[in-house]
């Protein structure tokens, strides 16, 4: 229980480099999703998350963090 073989991976970290760092190692991410193959890209690119096994029965989970600026400069007051 709590082993995942195979992959060993949980996931893999994306950010908003990810695609230029695949383009720049001429790696095609459309085929490797029309090959449903997402673990042989994301170990080309050393993105992907090993914590190792945990012991647990755990569910997917996706965390999806978005920065935005929200600065509109000083309040106006008066």
């Amino acid at each position: 229980m709590g082993r995942m073989v195979p992959p060993d991976a949980a996931g893999a970290a994306v950010t908003g480099t990810t695609y230029q760092r695949a383009a720049g190692m001429n790696l095609h991410p459309d085929a490797y999703l029309e090959r449903n193959d997402s673990y042989t890209f994301f170990a080309r690119l050393d993105d992907l998350l090993k914590p190792g096994p945990t012991g647990t029965n755990v569910n997917d989970l996706v965390f999806l963090f978005v920065l935005l600026n929200t600065y509109r400069g000083p309040s106006k007051k008066g």
